[in-house]
């Protein structure tokens, strides 16, 4: 409860942009001077303690949304993505996400070159993933190893919080790869892991055999869920992660886009590089989300992909969304999501209108 005197988090919005003071409780705060830009961001934000959610049954506890790294060296250079990389870290942030096939690899090198240059490596979580580079594709012992140890050079850091296998290969033994990560846990390499593309049915294959060969377990997983991809993780995946004490992380949270907004008719996508991703939302199912996240939207003068994302954070289990931002000034409505406390009757207007079909 806050009392008089306090400070407290305090969102003053001007126009369509926003940002965050600590103002006295019970101070109507009011703002003249044009929203600082992401250099300035650090002297007025993180007065306040940022959330944390603890990644399954780890030890490790990350900021409730994950900072992607997939358009690094793609979409965004080094300019753009320090600026993107300090302005998440000044809001809170702690959680960067990324893979070794990402940009080939250069994502990584980015991200390695951000934490060196700012020296801010021990107040981070970096994820990443192995298994879908060309140097090193696949789960099999030998490729995990070698991709760990490349992902570390190119991170310039001595261990990867959490390490996603990025593919699932039936064709290899869960013995061969749990093994080989376990290998890299007792080494400090590597400090918990989980998965990114697997069904419910193997990850509890996977949880009985690390249980038999008493190694450590999955703890995380990474996968499509959102507003308009319920379908995969909704059932027998989110069972399975429920029973299991898995961490859910959602990728494509903002579904390539199409959740904030930005695009309403095909006509917007006319220059856009994943518009062939967004197009076939253009239903009816999808005109019915984007009233549904407009109306929340007003109610809370929040961005329709604050409330995207706020809606995930409510769904049991899911700790962090992964979400990817092409400049600074797209960072703010993606690290407010956390403080967005969404009504029961709202919630219920969401799952309503992006029900989809069994």
């Amino acid at each position: 409860m806050d009392t008089v005197g306090e400070s407290r988090p305090a969102t003053v919005r001007t126009g369509s942009t926003a940002t965050q003071l600590s103002v006295p409780s019970g101070v109507i705060p009011t703002v003249s001077a044009p929203v600082p830009t992401t250099s300035e961001t650090a002297a007025i934000v993180g007065a306040g303690a940022s959330p944390r959610r603890r990644v399954g049954l780890s030890e490790l506890r990350v900021f409730p949304l994950a900072i992607s790294g997939k358009v690094f060296g793609w979409k965004a250079d080094d300019t753009t993505t320090d600026a993107i990389l300090d302005s998440y870290a000044a809001h809170g942030g702690n959680f960067i996400d990324t893979a070794d096939s990402y940009s080939s690899g250069r994502s990584e090198l980015m991200i390695g070159n951000w934490l060196r240059s700012r020296r801010n490596r021990d107040d981070m979580v970096v994820a990443t993933k192995v298994g879908k580079s060309a140097e090193h594709p696949g789960v099999k012992a030998r490729a995990i190893a070698a991709a760990v140890d490349d992902s570390l050079r190119r991170l310039r850091t001595d261990r990867i919080e959490l390490l996603y296998l990025h593919i699932d290969d039936p064709e290899v033994s869960f013995e061969e790869t749990l093994l080989a990560v376990d290998e890299l846990i007792r080494a400090g390499k590597v400090i918990a892991f989980g998965g990114s593309d697997h069904t419910g049915n193997r990850i509890f294959e996977a949880r009985i055999a690390s249980a038999q060969l008493g190694v450590a377990p999955m703890v995380a997983l990474q996968n499509l869920y959102n507003l308009m991809e319920r379908a995969e993780y909704e059932g027998d995946l989110e069972h399975i992660a429920d029973r299991v004490g898995l961490g859910v992380m959602p990728r494509f949270a903002l579904a390539s886009g199409f959740l904030g907004g930005r695009y309403r008719t095909k006509a917007d996508l006319a220059h856009v590089d994943r518009g062939a991703d967004v197009t076939k939302y253009f239903t009816r199912r999808g005109a019915k989300v984007l009233a549904a996240l407009d109306e929340v939207a007003a109610a809370h003068d929040a961005s329709v992909s604050t409330v995207a994302i706020a809606w995930l954070l409510s769904k049991p289990n899911v700790v962090a969304p992964v979400v990817s931002a092409s400049s600074a000034e797209q960072v703010f409505d993606l690290v407010a999501a956390p403080d967005v406390r969404l009504t029961r009757h709202e919630l219920t207007k969401l799952d309503r209108a992006s029900e989809p079909r069994r």
